[in-house]
């Protein structure tokens, strides 16, 4: 028995419009912005530490603690956000791939249930691309013919999902692990070398390799992104240091 159509009416240009909508919706991070790759992730949780330890610094600094407990909460935030950033990049890189699943499931149903309205969809995402005639007959034929290659072209050029971009979760948490035990090593050593400015030191060093690896992995105008992590930084530490100072000789 033929399934329901899954056009609802709609054309199949306005149908292929939604299904793009859809893919992009099921490889989005829900629960805050957490790029996939192993290499990014790691890129992105040394930039979160530094900037949070930072913060942490700058703040036990100004309310008067001594430098050993500043450096003890340092060292306890940095195990605690370990420990969270591991499980959370694992959770998210888990989310995306089962969203991914599900969209998998859906088409393989389609394709087995509806193949005049998959048929339909295929030559217009090719007419789209400039095939015609018999070319166009041709190719189409033969992805119909194997469902295997037909899932792969439909999940790419239907919905934009493209299965080689998603990291295992495990594989994810220790990118994000690495580039957190990494960035806490450097600060630790730059505080250890260079006292107080070892510490802004190593966290603007940080932040700049970071960046530049993300930059570079994403092929973007490096200048630029690491200009602005560096200055979305300063601004955060130092704006925060400005409001401790200010709360404390206000006597708020």
């Amino acid at each position: 028995m033929k399934a329901r159509s899954h056009f609802k009416g709609k054309k199949v240009f306005e149908h292929l419009k939604e299904a793009r909508k859809k893919g992009q919706k099921a490889t989005e991070e829900s629960h805050g912005i957490e790029t996939p790759g192993h290499i990014i992730g790691g890129a992105d949780a040394a930039k979160e530490l530094v900037t949070s330890a930072l913060l942490i610094w700058v703040i036990g600094n100004t309310l008067g603690l001594l430098q050993r407990q500043i450096f003890l909460l340092f060292s306890l935030f940095c195990f605690g956000f370990l420990l969270w950033k591991v499980g959370r990049s694992a959770v998210l890189a888990w989310s995306r791939i089962e969203r991914v699943n599900r969209l998998i499931e859906e088409e393989k149903y389609e394709i087995e249930h509806n193949r005049e309205e998959e048929k339909a969809e295929l030559k217009e995402m090719y007419v789209a691309k400039g095939f015609s005639g018999e070319l166009l007959n041709t190719v189409v034929d033969v992805l119909m013919a194997d469902d295997n290659k037909l899932l792969g072209v439909m999940l790419e050029e239907e919905l934009g999902v493209s299965l080689e971009t998603f990291d295992h979760p495990l594989k994810q948490a220790l990118g994000a692990g690495i580039g957190v035990f990494l960035a806490a090593i450097s600060l630790a050593l730059g505080v250890k070398l260079f006292a107080l400015p070892g510490l802004f030191i190593a966290g603007f060093l940080v932040i700049f390799a970071a960046s530049y690896v993300i930059a570079f992995i994403e092929k973007i105008a490096f200048v630029h992104y690491i200009v602005w992590n560096l200055s979305i930084t300063f601004l955060a530490v130092f704006g925060t240091l400005f409001i401790t100072r200010f709360i404390l000789f206000e006597g708020l």
